[in-house]
Protein backbone atom coordinates (compact mmCIF):
# COMPACT_ATOMS: atom_id res chain seq x y z
CA UNK A 1 0.00 0.00 0.00
CA UNK A 2 1.59 3.28 -1.10
CA UNK A 3 0.89 6.91 -0.23
CA UNK A 4 -1.19 7.35 -3.38
CA UNK A 5 -3.68 4.68 -2.25
CA UNK A 6 -3.82 6.19 1.23
CA UNK A 7 -4.68 9.57 -0.26
CA UNK A 8 -7.44 7.91 -2.31
CA UNK A 9 -8.81 6.40 0.92
CA UNK A 10 -8.68 9.76 2.73
CA UNK A 11 -10.78 11.32 -0.05
CA UNK A 12 -13.31 8.46 0.08
CA UNK A 13 -13.74 8.80 3.86
CA UNK A 14 -14.04 12.58 3.75
CA UNK A 15 -16.40 12.71 0.77
CA UNK A 16 -18.46 9.69 1.94
CA UNK A 17 -18.96 8.82 -1.72
CA UNK A 18 -16.87 7.08 -4.38
CA UNK A 19 -18.15 9.39 -7.11
CA UNK A 20 -17.52 12.56 -5.06
CA UNK A 21 -14.04 11.32 -4.12
CA UNK A 22 -13.30 10.57 -7.78
CA UNK A 23 -14.25 14.12 -8.75
CA UNK A 24 -12.03 15.53 -6.00
CA UNK A 25 -9.13 13.38 -7.17
CA UNK A 26 -9.77 14.10 -10.86
CA UNK A 27 -9.97 10.42 -11.76
CA UNK A 28 -12.84 8.26 -12.99
CA UNK A 29 -14.98 6.28 -10.56
CA UNK A 30 -14.23 2.64 -11.63
CA UNK A 31 -10.43 2.82 -10.99
CA UNK A 32 -11.08 4.35 -7.56
CA UNK A 33 -13.54 1.57 -6.67
CA UNK A 34 -10.90 -0.94 -7.78
CA UNK A 35 -8.25 0.71 -5.58
CA UNK A 36 -10.57 0.50 -2.55
CA UNK A 37 -11.23 -3.17 -3.25
CA UNK A 38 -7.49 -3.88 -3.50
CA UNK A 39 -6.82 -2.12 -0.17
CA UNK A 40 -9.50 -4.17 1.57
CA UNK A 41 -8.08 -7.39 0.10
CA UNK A 42 -4.53 -6.42 1.11
CA UNK A 43 -5.57 -5.60 4.68
CA UNK A 44 -8.11 -8.41 5.02
CA UNK A 45 -10.72 -6.03 6.39
CA UNK A 46 -13.80 -4.18 5.21
CA UNK A 47 -13.00 -0.44 5.31
CA UNK A 48 -16.30 1.15 4.26
CA UNK A 49 -19.87 -0.04 4.00
CA UNK A 50 -22.67 1.41 1.90
CA UNK A 51 -25.48 3.02 3.92
CA UNK A 52 -28.04 4.29 1.46
CA UNK A 53 -26.39 6.83 -0.83
CA UNK A 54 -23.45 7.38 1.50
CA UNK A 55 -20.53 5.25 2.64
CA UNK A 56 -20.04 4.50 6.30
CA UNK A 57 -16.53 3.97 7.61
CA UNK A 58 -15.99 0.79 9.60
CA UNK A 59 -13.85 0.62 12.76
CA UNK A 60 -11.05 -0.83 10.65
CA UNK A 61 -11.50 2.03 8.18
CA UNK A 62 -11.37 4.61 10.96
CA UNK A 63 -8.09 3.15 12.18
CA UNK A 64 -6.62 3.24 8.69
CA UNK A 65 -7.90 6.79 8.17
CA UNK A 66 -6.09 8.00 11.33
CA UNK A 67 -2.80 6.51 10.16
CA UNK A 68 -3.34 7.66 6.58
CA UNK A 69 -3.68 11.29 7.72
CA UNK A 70 -0.48 11.02 9.78
CA UNK A 71 1.47 9.47 6.91
CA UNK A 72 0.17 12.02 4.42
CA UNK A 73 1.21 14.86 6.73
CA UNK A 74 4.65 13.31 7.28
CA UNK A 75 5.10 12.94 3.54
CA UNK A 76 4.25 16.60 2.96
CA UNK A 77 6.61 17.69 5.74
CA UNK A 78 9.38 15.52 4.30
CA UNK A 79 8.90 17.03 0.83
CA UNK A 80 8.95 20.54 2.24
CA UNK A 81 12.10 19.90 4.30
CA UNK A 82 13.90 18.27 1.37
CA UNK A 83 13.06 21.28 -0.80
CA UNK A 84 14.34 23.64 1.89
CA UNK A 85 17.58 21.68 2.26
CA UNK A 86 17.89 21.58 -1.51
CA UNK A 87 17.59 25.35 -1.85
CA UNK A 88 19.75 26.03 1.19
CA UNK A 89 16.99 27.45 3.37
CA UNK A 90 17.28 24.52 5.75
CA UNK A 91 20.57 22.67 5.99
CA UNK A 92 23.89 22.46 7.82
CA UNK A 93 26.76 24.89 7.41
CA UNK A 94 30.08 23.16 8.09
CA UNK A 95 32.86 25.69 8.35
CA UNK A 96 36.40 25.86 9.68
CA UNK A 97 37.90 28.90 11.36
CA UNK A 98 41.58 29.63 11.75
CA UNK A 99 42.78 29.83 15.35
CA UNK A 100 42.96 33.63 15.13
CA UNK A 101 39.61 33.81 13.37
CA UNK A 102 38.10 36.53 11.22
CA UNK A 103 37.46 39.72 13.16
CA UNK A 104 33.84 40.21 12.06
CA UNK A 105 32.80 36.57 11.76
CA UNK A 106 30.18 36.80 14.56
CA UNK A 107 28.50 39.69 12.71
CA UNK A 108 28.52 37.71 9.46
CA UNK A 109 27.00 34.65 11.12
CA UNK A 110 24.30 36.80 12.74
CA UNK A 111 23.36 38.20 9.34
CA UNK A 112 23.34 34.73 7.77
CA UNK A 113 21.16 33.41 10.59
CA UNK A 114 18.64 36.20 10.02
CA UNK A 115 18.39 35.19 6.36
CA UNK A 116 18.38 31.43 6.96
CA UNK A 117 17.03 30.81 10.49
CA UNK A 118 16.58 27.06 10.01
CA UNK A 119 20.24 26.35 9.17
CA UNK A 120 22.30 24.53 11.82
CA UNK A 121 26.07 24.87 12.24
CA UNK A 122 29.23 22.87 12.68
CA UNK A 123 32.09 25.32 13.33
CA UNK A 124 35.56 23.86 13.80
CA UNK A 125 38.55 25.88 14.96
CA UNK A 126 42.08 24.84 14.03
CA UNK A 127 45.27 25.86 12.28
CA UNK A 128 45.04 26.74 8.60
CA UNK A 129 46.96 23.71 7.32
CA UNK A 130 44.70 21.34 9.25
CA UNK A 131 41.59 23.13 8.01
CA UNK A 132 42.79 22.62 4.43
CA UNK A 133 42.98 18.88 5.12
CA UNK A 134 39.46 18.89 6.56
CA UNK A 135 38.10 20.63 3.46
CA UNK A 136 40.02 18.25 1.21
CA UNK A 137 38.58 15.26 3.15
CA UNK A 138 35.11 16.86 2.95
CA UNK A 139 34.74 16.91 6.72
CA UNK A 140 33.85 20.61 6.31
CA UNK A 141 32.85 22.57 3.19
CA UNK A 142 34.33 26.00 3.87
CA UNK A 143 37.25 27.35 5.86
CA UNK A 144 38.69 30.72 6.79
CA UNK A 145 42.45 30.33 6.58
CA UNK A 146 45.59 32.40 6.80
CA UNK A 147 47.83 32.43 3.73
CA UNK A 148 50.27 31.55 2.24
CA UNK A 149 49.50 27.85 1.80
CA UNK A 150 49.43 25.42 -1.11
CA UNK A 151 45.94 25.94 -2.51
CA UNK A 152 45.93 24.12 -5.87
CA UNK A 153 42.97 21.99 -4.77
CA UNK A 154 40.86 24.93 -3.63
CA UNK A 155 38.85 27.86 -4.83
CA UNK A 156 39.85 30.95 -2.86
CA UNK A 157 37.98 34.12 -2.00
CA UNK A 158 40.69 36.54 -0.89
CA UNK A 159 39.50 38.66 2.01
CA UNK A 160 42.03 41.17 3.23
CA UNK A 161 45.61 41.56 4.41
CA UNK A 162 46.10 42.47 8.03
CA UNK A 163 49.15 44.03 9.72
CA UNK A 164 51.18 42.63 12.62
CA UNK A 165 51.96 44.30 15.92
CA UNK A 166 54.83 43.95 18.34
CA UNK A 167 53.37 43.82 21.85
CA UNK A 168 55.19 44.34 25.13
CA UNK A 169 54.33 45.06 28.73
CA UNK A 170 53.23 48.58 29.58
CA UNK A 171 55.93 48.48 32.23
CA UNK A 172 58.44 49.12 29.48
CA UNK A 173 56.79 52.45 28.73
CA UNK A 174 57.37 52.17 24.97
CA UNK A 175 55.46 54.91 23.18
CA UNK A 176 56.31 54.27 19.54
CA UNK A 177 53.31 53.87 17.28
CA UNK A 178 55.33 51.92 14.73
CA UNK A 179 58.50 49.82 14.86
CA UNK A 180 60.77 48.08 12.36
CA UNK A 181 62.23 44.59 12.65
CA UNK A 182 65.56 46.21 13.46
CA UNK A 183 63.99 47.78 16.55
CA UNK A 184 62.79 44.46 17.96
CA UNK A 185 65.30 41.90 16.68
CA UNK A 186 66.96 41.62 20.11
CA UNK A 187 63.74 41.62 22.14
CA UNK A 188 62.79 38.30 23.80
CA UNK A 189 59.97 36.99 21.61
CA UNK A 190 57.45 34.32 22.54
CA UNK A 191 55.70 33.60 19.25
CA UNK A 192 52.06 32.59 18.92
CA UNK A 193 51.11 29.23 17.42
CA UNK A 194 53.59 26.42 16.83
CA UNK A 195 56.56 26.03 14.54
CA UNK A 196 55.80 25.37 10.89
CA UNK A 197 52.25 26.66 10.98
CA UNK A 198 50.65 29.90 9.82
CA UNK A 199 51.62 32.94 11.86
CA UNK A 200 54.82 31.45 13.22
CA UNK A 201 56.08 30.85 9.69
CA UNK A 202 55.12 34.34 8.50
CA UNK A 203 57.03 35.99 11.33
CA UNK A 204 60.19 33.95 10.83
CA UNK A 205 60.04 34.42 7.06
CA UNK A 206 59.88 38.21 7.45
CA UNK A 207 62.99 38.24 9.65
CA UNK A 208 64.85 35.90 7.29
CA UNK A 209 64.30 38.23 4.30
CA UNK A 210 66.47 40.79 6.10
CA UNK A 211 68.92 38.12 7.31
CA UNK A 212 67.94 38.91 10.91
CA UNK A 213 68.16 36.38 13.72
CA UNK A 214 65.49 37.30 16.27
CA UNK A 215 65.77 36.45 19.96
CA UNK A 216 63.06 33.80 20.16
CA UNK A 217 62.50 32.34 23.61
CA UNK A 218 59.80 29.93 22.45
CA UNK A 219 56.25 29.62 21.16
CA UNK A 220 52.86 29.42 22.85
CA UNK A 221 49.64 28.10 21.34
CA UNK A 222 47.51 29.31 24.28
CA UNK A 223 46.75 32.91 23.34
CA UNK A 224 45.34 33.86 26.75
CA UNK A 225 48.51 32.62 28.43
CA UNK A 226 50.62 34.42 25.83
CA UNK A 227 48.88 37.72 26.58
CA UNK A 228 49.29 37.15 30.32
CA UNK A 229 53.02 36.52 29.93
CA UNK A 230 53.50 39.62 27.80
CA UNK A 231 51.51 41.84 30.17
CA UNK A 232 53.62 40.67 33.15
CA UNK A 233 56.84 41.46 31.24
CA UNK A 234 57.94 37.84 30.89
CA UNK A 235 58.44 38.40 27.16
CA UNK A 236 57.25 40.34 24.16
CA UNK A 237 55.49 38.91 21.11
CA UNK A 238 54.33 39.56 17.55
CA UNK A 239 50.65 39.06 16.79
CA UNK A 240 48.25 39.80 13.92
CA UNK A 241 45.77 42.64 14.32
CA UNK A 242 42.80 40.28 14.65
CA UNK A 243 44.27 38.62 17.71
CA UNK A 244 44.98 41.99 19.29
CA UNK A 245 41.41 43.14 18.71
CA UNK A 246 39.92 39.96 20.12
CA UNK A 247 41.98 40.00 23.30
CA UNK A 248 41.58 43.46 24.73
CA UNK A 249 41.99 44.52 28.34
CA UNK A 250 45.55 43.28 28.85
CA UNK A 251 48.28 45.59 30.14
CA UNK A 252 50.21 45.55 26.89
CA UNK A 253 51.53 48.24 24.59
CA UNK A 254 51.10 47.54 20.86
CA UNK A 255 53.37 48.97 18.16
CA UNK A 256 52.46 48.38 14.55
CA UNK A 257 55.24 46.74 12.56
CA UNK A 258 56.17 48.96 9.63
CA UNK A 259 54.60 47.94 6.30
CA UNK A 260 58.10 48.26 4.80
CA UNK A 261 59.04 45.10 6.68
CA UNK A 262 56.61 43.10 4.56
CA UNK A 263 55.06 41.37 7.57
CA UNK A 264 51.36 41.04 6.84
CA UNK A 265 48.93 38.17 6.61
CA UNK A 266 46.40 37.55 3.86
CA UNK A 267 43.19 35.82 4.91
CA UNK A 268 40.99 33.81 2.59
CA UNK A 269 37.83 31.72 2.44
CA UNK A 270 38.42 28.39 0.67
CA UNK A 271 36.37 25.48 -0.64
CA UNK A 272 37.20 22.41 -2.71
CA UNK A 273 37.55 22.78 -6.46
CA UNK A 274 35.55 20.58 -8.83
CA UNK A 275 33.14 19.59 -6.08
CA UNK A 276 29.58 20.83 -5.81
CA UNK A 277 28.96 22.94 -2.76
CA UNK A 278 25.70 22.56 -0.88
CA UNK A 279 23.24 25.37 -1.44
CA UNK A 280 23.71 26.32 2.21
CA UNK A 281 27.45 26.85 1.65
CA UNK A 282 26.77 28.78 -1.55
CA UNK A 283 24.35 31.05 0.28
CA UNK A 284 26.95 31.69 2.98
CA UNK A 285 29.55 32.71 0.40
CA UNK A 286 27.07 35.13 -1.17
CA UNK A 287 26.12 36.48 2.24
CA UNK A 288 29.80 37.00 3.04
CA UNK A 289 30.41 38.82 -0.25
CA UNK A 290 27.44 41.11 0.36
CA UNK A 291 28.59 41.77 3.92
CA UNK A 292 31.97 42.96 2.64
CA UNK A 293 30.45 45.10 -0.12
Amino acid sequence: MDIRKLRYFIAIVEEKSISAAARRLHISQPPLSQQLKEMEEELGAILVERNGKQLEVTDAGKTLYTYALQMDQLMEEAKMEVREVGNGANGRLTIGVNTFSVARLPEILHQFQRQYPKVTYKIQQNESAHLCRLVRDRAIELAFIRLPLELDDFSVLHLYSEPFYWISSRKRNRLEAEVSLTDIVNEPLLLPSTQGLGVHYLILEAFSRFDFHPHIVGECSDIVLLMDLVSTDFCSSIVPETLLNRHKGYAVHACKISPACGMSSLLGLIWLKNHRLSNTAQHFIECFKNFRA
